[in-house]
């Protein structure tokens, strides 16, 4: 079983196109808590209240971090989204985390990003545009198979 992690923007659908695209495959998908206002208030929520907003974030983000780390650590292939809404910065710190940490990184953002992302893609073995992309090297990975219209031909 491929065990991937699924990190990065959380406004789009990419992650279900990944995982509806993979059925039948053999591969387990995890990722970071993708409900916004929970994961911005699981530390408060769970450790209680704090009067400072840099407080707040701490808490939450030592807990997000928790998730991401075991995730990261435990996954075969390491998949970063980075959207074109907002600046990711845990996404490339995620990006970053991977690769030293010798995984699998697969970077996924669109050709608007491209310079900006450029050393982010330099640590990747493989960067996509789409969602449907990385459903393919997932399938390509596990069982050699390409995709029936290939973009060469």
């Amino acid at each position: 079983m491929l065990k991937v992690y699924l990190s990065g923007e959380i406004h789009t659908d990419w992650r279900d196109r990944i995982v509806a695209g993979a059925e039948g495959l053999d591969v387990r998908f995890d990722g970071p808590v993708t409900d916004h206002a929970a994961s911005d208030d699981c530390g408060a929520a769970i450790l209680g209240a704090e009067e400072s907003r840099f407080w707040h974030d701490r808490k939450g983000a030592g807990l997000n971090a928790i998730r991401t780390r075991r995730g990261i650590e435990g996954a075969d292939v390491v998949v970063v989204r980075f959207g074109d809404k907002y600046k990711q910065w845990n996404a490339a710190f995620d990006a970053g985390q991977a690769a030293a940490l010798g995984k699998s990184l697969i970077v996924l953002h669109g050709p608007e990003h491209q310079h900006a992302l450029k050393e982010v893609d330099a640590a990747a073995l493989a960067v996509a545009e789409t969602p449907e992309q990385v459903v393919q090297m997932l399938r390509y990975v596990l069982t050699g198979a390409l995709p029936e219209t290939r973009a060469d031909a």
